[in-house]
């Protein structure tokens, strides 16, 4: 196809440039060009209307071919769009996992805490008559006070490393965002809604939330109005 094309343009230019005089015989006995060899007018506009043709066939295929890749980016686009997004909503579902495997790990602790607490609280309350101290039972129990202080310390610490820290309540207004009203008192000195005191203790994690507050919260009739 290239090769018809370059032809035919090479004898529409050779047309154009012979002269007329050039195809007469001339007095040093040169033949005359065979002027079969050029090409007739209509045969040439002929031509020159199939090149024509061709050239917008040809045209209308690359149009057509810039088309179907731009529908094909388009849809390559979009399906990488959707791969992105489909991999940041997987990302963040990991992040979750991660975080409320976490978050039960810590409330676990908490509970372990409130415990280790209470053990301590006993231990220390307790006061050993005459034959406690006699069978060596005071000095295991005080003993054990003592282990049990020291591994609540080292909880807390363990806590305070992975921004665990307790919600401070008694003597503050009540919020119901991190605290939860248990039972009311009534102390006419403090206002309504102050915390008289805290039944459970409440922690954050970080700025979220990790367990509420159970308190005791203030609220008096008052009968000076």
């Amino acid at each position: 196809m290239e090769d018809a094309k370059a032809a035919l343009l090479e004898r529409f230019r050779a047309y154009l440039e012979d002269e007329p005089g050039s195809r007469e015989g001339s007095d040093s006995g040169i033949e005359d060009t065979d002027e079969t060899d050029a090409p007739d007018l209509f045969t040439l506009l002929a031509e020159l209307a199939a090149l024509k043709n061709e050239v917008k066939l040809e045209s209308r295929q690359v149009k057509s071919a810039l088309e179907l890749f731009r529908d094909l980016f388009d849809s390559l686009r979009q399906a990488n769009e959707h791969l992105s997004a489909e991999l940041g909503r997987r990302q963040q579902d990991a992040r979750d996992i991660a975080l409320n495997a976490e978050r039960d790990i810590l409330l676990e602790l908490i509970e372990l805490r409130d415990r280790l607490r209470d053990g301590r609280g006993q231990a220390a309350a307790y006061r050993p008559n005459w034959l406690a101290h006699a069978s060596g039972a005071a000095e295991f129990i005080a003993g054990m006070t003592q282990g049990l202080s020291m591994n609540l310390r080292r909880l807390d610490e363990t806590l305070d490393r992975r921004e665990v820290r307790p919600i401070e309540t008694v003597g503050r207004p009540f919020d119901p965002r991190i605290m939860r009203a248990l039972e009311v008192g009534r102390d006419p000195a403090l206002p309504i809604g102050t915390v008289l005191a805290e039944l459970r203790t409440g922690y954050r994690h970080g700025e979220s939330l990790l367990r509420l507050a159970d308190v005791i919260v203030n609220k008096f009739e008052d009968h000076t109005q």
